[in-house]
């Protein structure tokens, strides 16, 4: 049985040794002088380590903004001279074909050049070299150049526009949207070399567009898979500020997942959100045809097209809208505080963003606190291992006293202590080594289990109403037995058939543990045991299946008994065994005087029990079961009804049954007399059978019939 909170509340302060306390008490002193140098330590450098972490992420930023505006400036002015000359010597001609080779030759990094003039058609220049080496179809340039129409629409109006053209291409590519004399142009070129350059160091830049496309990041993965960032709070806040730089301290995520805002797509909310997200990319360019067909349509269409067009912007608006707002109340992404800068770009809209993390900043400072802990760990572990050498003199012998205690506790008394000293403890330790002694004698003159729960309290004095299962048995003419030991041994007589009857008794005892029965006391040769008091199998049915299937296996065991000894050994005579078996009501506790007492079963039941198990030896029976325990394992065991039975104190005749063996057991015996047979019992010839009533208190109901 567990212990309760309490009990296990104490069994912890019990085993909390003297020298673990001195162990908490230096560490304790340790840790507060060495922990307080560190905590100064860090407190005096962390300021001046924040500023300097605060200018360098800043000069990062403009670093990583002038390299992006300077390349984005150098790819429109080189694009804009190009179309120009080929404009100037026609675009059909030998040297204009020429022209574009050699500009290719001189601008490895751009892919290819695509412009518009107004009245003549679009003219595509591709630069077959750069997607050759990369394993990429040209093609891929001219259906880019259809699939972008509404942009080279707005760069004829006036805009640039920079778009990321990496999900289309499968490489980092940008795709810059420029106006010209003459129209629109576009040029495709590598973003290779500021991916690389935006990564390098423990800040990491990266450059999205005005719509929060993610055009330039260290991580390609994330470019190629054309992630929008404009669900983050934090880069809404750029986007929408009036500052064209700036920094400060946040907490947010600094990567991008390829889901566009959700880390998790496996919950209903994800399933959803990340449907919107493919669904907003592909309206994209329509959205972008229908923003240039309003701007055309306010300046040529009449007044009347204007309710209409206010409706669709209004539509627009509550797109976007209602798209930030879903995102918005989804956190999903793991917070870290860092700071972050950044810095607009003059050309496209643009913005270049560097952040380092909070946590990298300080890893100087938090690599002087790791070594200041590895010295107190080193104090502190020196000073363990010499408080523990010298209290182990104390809180080792202690501990093993202790744990004896609670092996006694739990029952266990063969315990063997060797004190290690001469001083209190070796004395306590000597003492408690002669009680374990005395406990395990005490352990073998009484049932141990009843004994242990009795100590923790979990039996107490009085009685208490149980419905109880009780079994009485002795061995066949066990005096006789013994005067032939007399006979026989003389003067060893007594030492052989103490042998004899305690190997006896210890098959008994380990019939009725096994099935979960209390043995009460043992009468010479009689033992008494009862089920469903101390413990229970948790039904009056259960415990007394229990008891009649260890009757069963008592006389299994006295076969086997009897199997090993030779004829005619006087020192081990054959047994046969009568049981008695009632169930009924008792009254179970401890009784006795206040100088001794037992755990014991008194009631009607246990005497009807003793009368039935007498009933064995004029009946020709081993195992015989009253009506009250038959009606309760009917079901489970073969049985044969016997005469009933008149038993002084009752007004009725009682019935009472023969166990024959398990009901639907293969083998063995399967009637009484196969039972009689086996075990060497003779018949009795019932006719034949002088009672005395009033001395035996039984007598047979001769109006039964019976085979």
């Amino acid at each position: 049985m567990g212990k309760s909170k309490k009990q296990q509340k104490t069994d912890r302060f019990s085993l909390f040794s003297i020298g673990a306390k001195l162990v908490i008490i230096i560490s304790f002193l340790v840790l507060i002088s060495l922990g307080s140098i560190t905590a100064l330590v860090s407190w005096l450098v962390r300021e001046d380590l924040r500023v300097a972490a605060e200018e360098n992420n800043f000069e990062t930023n403009r670093r990583s903004s002038m390299e992006a505006e300077v390349i984005l400036a150098k790819m429109r002015s080189d694009s804009l001279i190009l179309i120009r000359t080929l404009v100037a010597v026609g675009t059909q001609s030998a040297l204009a074909r020429d022209t574009a080779d050699y500009f290719f030759e001189q601008n490895p990094r751009i892919a290819a050049l695509f412009f518009s003039i107004a009245g003549q058609a679009d003219e595509l220049l591709v630069n077959e070299r750069f997607f050759f080496s990369r394993e990429i179809d040209p093609s891929l340039a001219d259906s880019y150049r259809e699939m972008r129409q509404a942009a080279m629409r707005r760069a004829a109006l006036g805009d640039t526009v920079i778009l990321n053209a990496a999900p289309h291409f499968n490489t980092p590519i940008l795709a810059m949207f420029f106006p010209g004399r003459a129209g629109g142009g576009a040029v495709l070129f590598s973003s290779e070399n500021l991916n690389d350059s935006f990564g390098f160091g423990i800040n990491q830049s990266y450059m999205i567009n005005d719509s929060g496309d993610v055009l330039v990041h260290a991580d390609f993965e994330l470019v190629l898979a054309g992630i929008n960032v404009t669900d983050r709070a934090f880069i809404r806040d750029i986007l929408e500020s009036p500052d064209r730089s700036k920094q400060g301290l946040i907490d947010t995520d600094f990567g991008f997942d390829r889901s566009g805002s959700i880390a998790e797509t496996h919950t209903p909310q994800g399933f959803i959100m990340e449907k919107l997200f493919e669904l907003n990319r592909i309206i994209q360019p329509w959205r972008e045809t229908l923003v240039l067909n309003i701007k055309w349509l306010i300046d040529t269409c009449v007044n009347a097209v204007n309710d209409f067009l206010s409706w669709s912007l209004s539509f627009l608006s509550f797109e976007r809208n209602y798209e930030r707002n879903v995102y918005k109340n989804v956190d999903v992404h793991e917070k870290v505080r860092q700071f972050v800068a950044y810095t607009k770009l003059d050309m496209g809209g643009c913005t270049v963003i560097t952040s380092v993390e909070y946590n990298k900043v300080f890893e100087g400072i938090a690599a002087t606190t790791r070594r200041n802990l590895y010295l107190t760990a080193a104090v502190l572990f020196i000073s363990i291992v010499l408080i523990w050498f010298f209290a182990k003199s104390i809180s080792i012998p202690l501990k093993a006293l202790a744990a004896a205690a609670h092996a006694i506790e739990n029952g266990t008394f063969e315990l063997t202590l060797k004190p290690r000293g001469r001083d209190e403890i070796g004395i306590l330790t000597s003492s408690f080594q002669k009680m374990c002694a005395a406990l395990g004698i005490f352990g073998r003159f009484t049932n141990r289990d009843i004994a242990v729960r009795a100590m923790r309290g979990e039996i107490r004095p009085g009685g208490l109403t149980k419905h109880a299962t009780v079994f009485f048995s002795d061995i066949r003419g066990f005096t006789e037995k013994s005067e032939d030991f007399t006979k026989v041994f003389g003067d060893d007589a007594s030492d052989r058939i103490v042998h004899w009857l305690n190997n006896y008794l210890t098959r008994m005892v380990e019939c009725v543990e096994k099935t979960g029965g209390a043995v009460d006391k043992f009468i010479g040769d009689a033992v008494m045991a009862h089920w469903g008091t101390v413990y229970t199998a948790g039904s009056p049915q259960k415990d007394a299946y229990n008891c009649v299937f260890a009757a069963l296996m008592m006389r299994k065991a006295v076969y086997q008994i009897n199997k090993k000894s030779r004829p005619g050994d006087p020192g081990n005579p054959p047994i046969s065994i009568g049981c008695g078996i009632n169930t009924g009501i008792v009254t179970a506790g401890q009784i006795g005087s206040e100088l001794r007492m037992e755990y014991t079963v008194i009631g009607d039941p246990v005497n009807l029990a003793s009368r039935i198990e007498a009933l064995n030896k004029p009946l020709g029976t081993d195992i015989l079961i009253s009506e009250s325990t038959w009606n309760f394992v009917k079901n489970y065991f073969v049985t044969e009804e016997m005469p009933s039975v008149t038993v002084k104190g009752k007004e009725r005749p009682v019935r009472i049954f023969a166990v024959v063996t398990i009901a639907g057991a293969a083998g063995g015996p399967q009637t009484l007399a196969e039972v009689r047979e086996l075990l060497g019992i003779k018949p009795p010839d019932m006719a034949k059978v002088d009672i005395n009533a009033d001395e035996l208190k039984y007598k047979i109901d001769e109006t039964m019939e019976y085979t």
